[in-house]
Formats: structure tokens, C-alpha cells, sequence
């Protein structure tokens, strides 16, 4: 109760520090989508958010920065119907994306618009651990089913990363250093340029820390060992511009981390340890002609992991390659067309011996066809063709409009789509619970509802309810292996409203979710293991003056059940976890636009829970820094 009462009082501050004043100063950017904002993820090219009816959160550049003392996944973890199980862990513990209830294997991660995926991985998802926040300029998440655009892991939505690739002026230069508890060292440096003909940016993020056990002691006193975790990023762009129109910018990324591991749920071992390294390039190339633009994404990411400890040494190698042409043209002021092809190959190195690393490759033309009629209605039409090396062909497609009931102040937009899902290759050959009978997975999705502005008065509240329908969904069973359930059954609810009054800028968020399962025996209650039903929260910012800023963040996650395996009995038992509220405090001061120190602190109420049963959180933790601009 004590702790409660102590969220609503920092709730009670926020709001009167943010009481309206005569003076006005630099105003700060809501986190919610504005009707100003434009988006690129919702259409493949650039867009005003009021000519789509998608539903697309964007955390801006600012948000990014005033996150020095967090990482990618903990960033995430604040937004509206997405959860990141084991943001709050050990640093080195493995994230799992949760979007609109729906597991991570459902949820596509693009850099920089091009898709980026690990074959070799649970499920395919990729690993969240591999993408330093310090390198970022943007994210944004596109919610619900995708596919029609941007292929077969799409069904539940897709979080386009978009990274730092130039400056604003001819040279520049920008660092970042923080150091914070658990014996963390953060450290970001970076050059950037742009000119007429060429802009670059090169960046180098380290990250080191000790870390805390990454399984629970309960007793406290069985001396686990803290689990530390170390990565090295380096990242380089360079964008040619030789004629009027055209860009050329080849990338190349290397990332590589370590770090120590535990058993499992309440059991330590000081001897477990892990590696992992990414390598992504390629090239992104457009070409702006008078009625549209050109595009070619070409890349490759090879992921390589090892995990060693007394069970043995388990690599982990895949290769993702991913090449993909489309064009926009407008056909007239109201009607445009988009129609690409994409080619994917994933290919898993098998460790095993049986001297065949298991592949498949993916072709995919796909059109869409977009509407601007007048001020009061848009709409989008979509239709793919998909040719899997193994699964055949099948048609996904789309329908999207949105229409404008009072101009600029109350949007109404609905959504119906179609996914196809192939099983990945660790489901299909991976070494442990292979199923090569698997079939491929198929749904349906429909979401609607009312985005509400008020552009005078800074206020935007979006309202959506999503429903969503996965047959011969994919799941790893109790006999531990891949098996294809008949549906799962999945709808929701998300409230997003922000408000930004002269200094005072506030954002908050509500997501409820449930489900039921339907197999060939019965129907019951999809338990969304780690995901709440209920999670809330909000953000208040305050600008004391042109150099201070100081926000709070509160962010409540409800009850939710788990199943872990028990080392004792060697059986896998089901156990609720009990809801928490988590109270971060951010501040900054600004030197003449050129320097910011800033301090962060997290979990304020030093609350103590499990995201994983078995597994430890991070208690109270502080981070200070300061950033360069030169």
C-alpha cells in the first residue's frame, strides 16, 4: 500500500509541475503519432499519418536520447501493447518481443526498412541485444498484421529500427559516457557529415557490466556469482549522391557480445558463458523521378552464437540474405501505386555432423494500391504473392481505409488482413524439438478505431481494438517438440492519449489483451505466458527552463503466468507472477547546446518480481552521463 501511495504522489507532482505558465519555451515532441508526423514503415515511403489508417507509434530522436541509461529492450518495453520479457533482467539475459499479445516469432524487425532475422534462433526471432539504443535515430512500430507488405513473419506488426546515417552539418562529432550501478560503462562516440554529394556517419558503441546473477537466490545467501556481459558495435554509412535524385548508401555493421549465464530458474552456474556476434551490410538505393521513387535494398546479416557450460558447447550459426526492388508512382493528385519483389534465403549451419546445412528461400511480388480522396478519406488496397521453396504459393492481401468525421480533429480507420506464416528452420531442423511435418500457419486480422486530435491544444488520444485469428499455429508442446495447434484466438484493446500543455508534455498508454486456444479436444483460455492481460503507464515531462528537463515514468504490468522447469522434478510446472509497478525518473541540463548531463533512475520503489520465474530483476539502479556535441 505504502508503495502505491508513493506512485501517486510522484503522479500528483508531475501534473502540477506541469500547470500552465505565461512563459512559453522550447516544446517537447509526444511520443504518440501526431497529425502532423510522417511515417515511412506504414507504406514503404514517406507519409502523413493522417492518409493511413494503420496504427504507428514513433519514438523520435529526442525520446531516444533522453533513454541514455536504458537499452533497446527497456525502451520498448514502455510502449502500448508491446512487452520485452527480460528488459528488466540481468543485461545479458535474452529479450522476447511481445506485440499485441502475440509471441516474438509473429513480429518482424527491420534496419532501416530492410528486414533482419536470425535462422538459426528460437523460433527465427531475432535478438534484440544485437542493436545498440546509442546507434539509433528512430523507431517505429507499425501494429498489426503486415504481410501484405513486408512478408510472412509479419502477422502482429513490425518495429522498423532506423539508425544514424548523416549529419546536419559538413562535419560533426558527438559522444556519450555514463557510468551507472551494477559497475556499467557505457560509452558512444560518432561522426557525422553531409554535403551535396556524399553524407556518412560512423559510430562505436561499448557497453560493459557486471551485471547481477541472472537466476534468483532466494535464501541470499547461496553465493550466486553476478553474471556480466560485454559488447563491442560498430556501424558505418555513407551515402553518395553523384547525380541530382539518386542515392547510393552501402552500410556495414558489426556487432559482438559476451557474457556469463545461469542453469535455469533458481539454479546458478558459475561456469556457463556465451558469445554472439552480428554482421549486417548491404546496400539502400533510391531514385527520385517526377512521379515517385525507385528503390533496391540489398543485405546480408550472419549471426554466430555459442553457448558453453557443463551440459556442453551448443553453436548457433544462420545466414539471412534479403534483396528487394519496388517502385511508388502517382497516377493522379488522389491515387498512388506501390509494387515490388522480394527474394529471401535463410540458411542454418548444422553443428550436428549430417553434412547439409538446411535451407529455403522465399519469393514475393506484392502491389498496393493507395487513395487520397479529398480531405476526408484514404484508403489502401494490398495483395502478395509468396513462393516458398517448400510450402508453395499462397495470397495474402489487405484492406485498409480511414476516414476524416470532423477535418483534423476526429479520424475513424479500420483494417482487415490476411498473413501466411512458413515454419522457420529451427522449428523445421534445429536440434532441439525439430519437426519437419509442421505446416505453415495461416490468419486473419481485423482492427479498428478513432484517432481524436486537437492540434491547438496539443491533444491527441487514439483509441484501436484489434482482433486476431492464427490457425495451425505453431508451439512448442509438453512432449518438447514443434506441433501445429488448430487457432489461436487473440483480441484487445489500446487507449493512447498525449497531451502537451507550454513546459508540460504527457503521454500515458493502456493495453488490455486475451485469447482462447482451440485444438482438437477442446477450447480454453490462451494463458499469454509472461504477458499481462493489463498493462498501463505514463510519462509526464516537465522543461523547468531552456536548460533543465526533468520527467517521470510509471509503468504497471498485471498478473501473469509462466510454466518453468523444475530441476528437481524435471517437469514443467505452472505458477502465476504477480503484478508490478515500475517509477523511473530522468533529469538533464543543457551547456550552451553543446554539452547535457543527465541522470537516470530506475525502479525508484526498488520493486522486487520475476518477468521470468526463477530469474532475477534489476532492484533500484542509477545511471549518470554527459553528451558532447561538437
Amino acid at each position: 500500500m505504502k508503495k502505491e501511495m508513493n506512485i501517486w504522489a510522484m503522479t500528483i507532482i508531475a501534473c502540477w509541475l506541469g500547470t500552465p505558465t505565461q512563459t512559453r519555451a522550447q516544446q517537447d515532441s509526444l511520443s504518440a503519432t501526431t497529425l502532423g508526423e510522417v511515417v515511412v514503415t506504414a507504406t514503404k515511403f514517406p507519409k502523413n499519418i493522417q492518409e493511413t489508417a494503420k496504427v504507428v507509434t514513433v519514438i523520435d530522436e529526442e525520446q531516444i536520447q533522453r533513454a541514455a541509461g536504458k537499452d533497446l529492450a527497456q525502451l520498448l518495453n514502455e510502449q502500448a501493447g508491446l512487452v520485452i520479457n527480460g528488459a528488466n533482467s540481468n543485461p545479458g539475459k535474452d529479450k522476447s518481443v511481445f506485440l499485441r499479445g502475440a509471441s516474438g516469432v509473429y513480429t518482424l524487425i527491420l534496419i532501416d526498412g530492410i528486414p533482419v532475422t536470425d535462422p538459426s534462433g528460437v523460433g527465427g526471432a531475432f535478438d534484440l541485444r544485437l542493436l545498440p539504443l546509442e546507434q539509433l535515430e528512430r523507431i517505429e512500430i507499425l501494429k498489426g498484421s503486415q504481410s501484405t507488405l513486408y512478408g510472412t513473419d509479419a502477422i502482429a506488426g513490425v518495429i522498423n529500427i532506423i539508425t544514424k546515417s548523416r549529419g546536419t552539418k559538413p562535419h560533426a562529432f558527438n559522444t556519450t559516457l555514463a557510468y551507472g550501478s551494477f559497475n556499467t560503462l557505457r560509452l558512444q562516440t560518432g561522426m557525422y557529415g553531409t554535403s551535396d554529394k556524399v553524407d556518412y556517419a560512423i559510430q562505436y558503441v561499448r557497453l560493459q557490466t557486471n551485471g547481477i546473477s541472472e537466476a534468483r537466490d532466494t535464501t541470499g545467501t547461496a553465493g550466486f556469482d553476478n553474471d556480466g556481459f560485454t559488447q563491442n558495435a560498430l556501424q558505418l554509412q555513407v551515402t553518395a549522391k553523384p547525380v541530382a535524385g539518386l542515392r547510393l548508401r552501402p552500410f556495414f555493421r558489426l556487432n559482438d557480445f559476451e557474457g556469463q549465464y545461469d542453469a535455469g530458474a533458481f539454479a546458478d552456474d558459475p561456469t556457463a558463458a556465451y558469445t554472439a556476434s552480428l554482421l549486417n551490410y548491404g546496400l539502400l538505393s533510391g531514385y527520385d523521378y517526377k512521379r515517385g521513387t525507385l528503390q533496391l535494398m540489398l543485405s546480408q546479416n550472419i549471426t554466430d552464437r555459442t553457448f558453453a557450460s557443463g551440459f556442453g558447447e551448443f553453436v548457433y550459426k544462420g545466414r539471412f540474405e534479403h534483396a528487394e526492388i519496388f517502385a511508388t508512382y502517382r497516377l493522379s493528385e488522389s491515387v498512388s501505386i506501390l509494387g515490388g519483389f522480394n527474394h529471401q534465403r535463410f540458411r542454418m549451419k548444422d553443428e550436428a555432423g549430417s553434412g547439409s546445412d538446411p535451407e529455403f528461400s522465399i519469393q514475393s511480388p506484392y502491389v498496393s494500391l493507395f487513395v487520397q480522396a479529398g480531405k476526408n478519406f484514404s484508403g489502401e488496397a494490398g495483395l502478395r504473392y509468396v513462393h516458398h521453396e517448400v510450402y508453395g504459393n499462397q495470397m495474402v492481401w489487405s484492406l485498409n481505409p480511414a476516414w476524416f468525421l470532423i477535418r483534423n480533429k476526429l479520424r475513424v480507420f479500420a483494417n482487415y488482413s490476411t498473413g501466411f506464416k512458413t515454419p522457420t528452420l529451427d522449428q523445421l531442423y534445429g536440434p532441439f524439438g525439430a519437426n519437419p511435418n509442421l505446416n505453415a500457419e495461416n490468419s486473419r486480422t481485423v482492427d479498428a478505431g478513432l484517432h481524436f486530435f486537437l492540434p491547438e491544444k496539443k491533444l491527441d488520444v487514439r483509441v484501436a481494438y484489434f482482433k486476431r485469428k492464427i490457425t495451425d499455429a505453431i508451439v512448442y508442446s509438453g512432449s518438447f517438440v514443434y506441433e501445429n495447434l488448430n487457432t489461436l484466438d487473440d483480441q484487445g484493446v489500446e487507449v493512447e492519449p498525449s497531451l502537451q500543455l507550454n513546459r508540460f508534455t504527457l503521454t500515458a498508454h493502456y493495453a488490455y489483451v486475451t485469447g482462447k486456444i482451440t485444438d482438437d479436444t477442446e477450447t480454453r483460455t490462451n494463458e499469454l505466458l509472461r504477458r499481462p492481460r493489463h498493462q498501463f503507464g505514463f510519462n509526464a515531462g516537465y522543461r523547468l527552463s531552456k536548460s533543465v528537463y526533468a520527467s517521470l515514468n510509471v509503468k504497471n504490468f498485471g498478473r501473469r503466468n509462466d510454466a518453468y522447469f523444475n530441476l528437481n522434478t524435471f517437469t514443467t510446472d505452472p505458477v502465476v507472477l504477480e503484478a508490478f509497478q515500475l517509477v523511473d525518473l530522468y533529469a538533464e541540463y543543457r551547456i550552451k547546446d553543446k554539452t547535457v548531463l543527465f541522470a537516470e533512475g530506475r525502479n525508484l520503489l526498488n520493486q522486487q518480481y520475476y518477468e521470468v520465474y526463477g530469474y532475477n530483476v534489476q532492484g533500484f539502479n542509477a545511471t549518470l552521463g554527459v553528451r558532447f556535441n561538437l
